[in-house]
């Protein structure tokens, strides 16, 4: 035995073998209503059950468990074969946790996070092969350690420190009796401690030697972050927060509706009264496409202003009621914004354009205008470099957009999908530059991914309450000549 090993056995107030107790108790949410005729109602976020009048054991058993983790073997008189059948009928509201009779705090509780959180304890040999499953993911949650995956419909909350000592030795397929060994606990405990686990869905049991999640062709695509970010994305999968919560009303003001326009030497854009292109909508659509290979020709700043005139800039502005009086503004703008709350910024790094100095400019969607905010050389080269890289061109963009989002203007508002709902924005702006660019006949690009290290000392981001989310390229064709839109795109 190591000597960190002796420490944990010594230490951790590890209980003896046969103390461990099974525990039940209600969500922290659950509350109990009895009627005059001696029916319960257990109340929920996920609905309502009404029970017929119980026994007085179980009746006592209920309202225990909405105190805290109940032993049921401690109440007399208890029909256990009828509470289990009630507990049937109330998925999702019930805790399950492993306790010891040394200690009134938990080993570990697997909290439902769904209305189909439904624990069954598995029955797992001590020399059957187990593992921690790849898309189980760990945080600090209420200032204790949390167990969570985005296939499950539990987290597994750590009260103790044996479950993650536990939860370490499983990174690689092993056993319980190795697990045991490596940790100094008694193989009964980490048989119990991984049951939960397993039952939770964060450890997986191998089948014939392979453990499934990692053949599953359904799973085979996702990767646990991307997983996790779209279960916490949508409801069904998890119990926090989401939607128009306004949380941070009362701890900060309003983040304003566009982004003060940043110091420094500035260029007004003359603002189009017409759209010069007879270009439907339609043709539009079946026109666009997207192009790598610019001309060496770059737009005017003119033309570059056109584009963002009529995909982004502001239309109108009017102050809406939130939340105990709270007033904000909002902004109306050619492309869709949850809550019109309007989170994206562009910037501008203009390479060659023929009247703008080289440089990193912030569009102004209500002024409409360019502030040049860094004319490094190096630090233009930069940002167009990973632009050309991401391309696979050997030509940088004449002159690249980036989008930025202001991460507190849509968390003020929306809890849980702040981000999830800037990259719908970000697609919807992105296709709204397409299409104006396909009128205006410009080159252009959407480019896949972008340099988060790069964009915020270039642009003077203050990360990561400002993040850069897409990139778009745009230009002349590299076959442009200055013709009507049919004869250049020949459709």
């Amino acid at each position: 035995m190591t000597a960190k090993e002796h420490t944990l056995r010594s230490d951790a107030d590890v209980p003896p073998p046969g103390a461990t107790l099974s525990l039940w108790s209600f969500r922290d949410d659950v509350a109990i209503e009895t009627a005059e005729d001696g029916s319960l109602t257990i109340l929920a976020r996920w609905g309502d059950v009404t029970l017929d009048p119980p026994g007085r054991a179980i009746e006592e058993v209920l309202h225990r468990m909405t105190f805290g983790p109940v032993a049921l073997g401690n109440v007399d008189g208890l029909d256990e074969e009828e509470l289990h059948g009630l507990f049937d009928r109330l998925p999702g509201r019930i805790v399950r946790s492993l306790g010891s009779r040394d200690s009134a705090i938990p080993l570990l509780s697997a909290q439902p996070v769904s209305p189909h959180g439904v624990l069954e304890l598995p029955d797992v040999p001590p020399d059957h092969p187990v593992r921690l499953s790849r898309f189980a993911l760990a945080r600090q949650r209420d200032g204790e350690l949390v167990q969570e995956s985005p296939l499950s419909h539990h987290r597994v909350v750590l009260h103790r420190p044996q479950p993650s000592a536990v939860i370490a030795a499983l990174a690689r397929p092993t056993t319980v009796a190795e697990v045991a060994r490596r940790v100094g606990l008694p193989v009964a405990l980490v048989g119990e401690i991984v049951a939960y686990l397993i039952g939770a869905g964060m450890v997986v049991v191998a089948e014939n030697g392979t453990f499934g999640e990692d053949h599953d062709p359904a799973l085979r695509s996702w990767s646990p972050y991307e997983l996790m970010f779209h279960s916490r994305s949508r409801l069904g999968r998890h119990d926090e927060p989401a939607g128009a919560t306004f949380r941070h009303v009362d701890k900060t003001p309003p983040p304003p509706a566009a982004k003060p326009a940043p110091p420094g030497r500035r260029f007004p854009l003359p603002r189009p009264t017409d759209t010069p292109t007879d270009i439907t909508l339609v043709e539009a659509i079946e026109a666009r496409r997207s192009t790598r290979a610019f001309a060496a020709e770059s737009p005017t700043a003119a033309r570059l202003g056109e584009l963002l005139h009529h995909a982004a800039a502001v239309r109108s502005r009017q102050e809406v009621d939130g939340p105990g009086g709270t007033r904000y503004e909002v902004t109306r703008r050619p492309y869709p914004g949850a809550g019109s709350l309007y989170e994206l910024e562009l910037y501008l790094t203009a390479d060659r354009c023929p009247d703008l100095p080289r440089g990193i400019y912030h569009y102004s969607a209500t002024d409409h205008a360019l502030t040049l905010v860094n004319d490094d050389p190096a630090a233009v080269d930069e940002v167009l470099d990973s632009a050309r890289v991401t391309t696979g061109t050997r030509r940088p963009p004449p002159a690249l957009l980036t989008i930025t989002a202001r991460m507190d203007r849509m968390a003020w508002v929306f809890d849980g999908i702040s981000y999830a709902t800037t990259l719908k924005h970000v697609g919807v702006l992105q296709q709204t530059l397409y299409l104006v660019a396909t009128g205006l006949g410009l080159a252009a690009c959407a480019l896949a991914m972008g340099d988060d290290d790069t964009s915020p000392a270039a642009l003077g981001l203050d990360w990561p309450a400002e993040v850069s989310v897409a990139e778009f390229a745009v230009g002349f064709p590299d076959s442009y000549y200055d013709e009507p839109y049919s004869a250049v795109h020949g459709m």
